[in-house]
């Protein structure tokens, strides 16, 4: 369900925008996405697992606050993020 330390890695390579960027809410964003995705395909398989499913809850409020977040500062770079990740808005 978490996601390797590799494609954790990658995520940031590919949203970073500047070296070393772990915090910016690009990448923050990109990570939910992925985690949300891993746990999705989970809850498909253990569609009873409750805990599992608030997790998921609470890390699809945390990205749409970070989206919102990001809307506010710069819509340019929100219209680029969700484009990228297919989010639908």
């Amino acid at each position: 369900m978490s996601i390797s330390a590799k494609r954790k890695q990658e995520l940031i390579n590919e949203f970073s925008i500047k070296e070393g960027d772990t915090g910016s809410p690009e990448v923050q964003i990109a990570i939910l996405s992925e985690r949300i995705r891993n746990l999705s395909e989970h809850m498909s398989a253990h569609a009873k697992d409750f805990h599992s499913r608030r997790g998921l809850l609470m890390m699809v409020g945390a990205r749409r606050r970070l989206l919102d977040y990001l809307k506010a500062k710069s819509d340019d770079r929100y219209q680029q993020v969700i484009k990228r990740l297919n989010i639908r808005r």
